[in-house]
């Protein structure tokens, strides 16, 4: 099955779904991480001030993480890190029907809508612009995930609320999901910040025991349409 997973930044495929990545890709699914923007620039007063090497290290590290939890492509392109509003949504979502068209997956995986960070709640509004429901869509079935640093910021303030109907037991792969977030460097924090390793831990094992298992990701389904000749349950 080809997997698309959509993020707006460099390390929201890892916090979002690394484990889930990492297990799917091991049971033999063809996955393909998309990272829309660059990540970084927004830590300056103006982009112009932002350092370009550092914009090309993070790209170079995405696609070391996507080779380490094995998914089968990176792409990027470099959108200004958190001003995804300053462009028309139409052109956020041509990007994401290029790329869609290109992978033609099966599953997307996505940022929720409801995050705090502005670019996260751009690229949701994309993909489910971009992914709706034609005669000739093959996909089957958009999950959004949740960002620690972003979804349990906006403290449920904003609509829609993040409410996981989704689990994936990552316990097998909740090691590669730390280490690949230990290789964003510049991303990573100490605890207690909801993006240091223990916090990592804390957030799967708690949704673990939720759904009975050691550790899980969350998801919220958006949609899963069963099409002829395929099963459904």
């Amino acid at each position: 099955m080809k997997v698309l997973v959509i993020a707006a930044h460099p390390d929201d495929e890892v916090l979002g779904c690394g484990g889930t990545i990492k297990r799917l890709a091991q049971e033999g699914h063809a996955i393909t991480i998309a990272i829309l923007g660059e990540g970084i620039t927004s830590r300056h007063r103006t982009r112009n001030e932002a350092d370009g090497n550092l914009v090309s290290q993070l790209e170079q590290c995405s696609h070391r993480v996507g080779k380490f939890l094995d998914a089968r492509r990176v792409l990027t392109r470099g959108i200004p890190d958190n001003r995804f509003d300053s462009l028309p949504l139409l052109e956020v979502v041509k990007i994401v029907e290029e790329i869609i068209e290109e992978i033609n997956p099966e599953v997307i995986f996505t940022h929720h809508g409801g995050d705090l960070n502005i670019d996260h709640m751009v690229v949701h509004r994309a993909v489910l612009t971009a992914s709706r429901c034609l005669p000739d869509q093959i996909i089957q079935s958009v999950y959004t995930f949740e960002v620690p640093s972003s979804t349990e910021w906006a403290f449920q303030q904003f609509a829609p609320v993040f409410s996981p109907n989704f689990f994936i037991d990552i316990t097998e792969t909740m090691e590669d999901k730390v280490r690949a977030m230990s290789m964003y460097e510049s991303e990573e924090r100490a605890f207690p910040h909801p993006r240091s390793p223990q916090s990592l831990e804390a957030i799967a094992k708690r949704w673990g025991s939720v759904v009975g298992c050691n550790r899980a990701e969350a998801f919220q389904m958006v949609r899963r349409v069963c099409h002829i000749r395929e099963k459904c349950l």
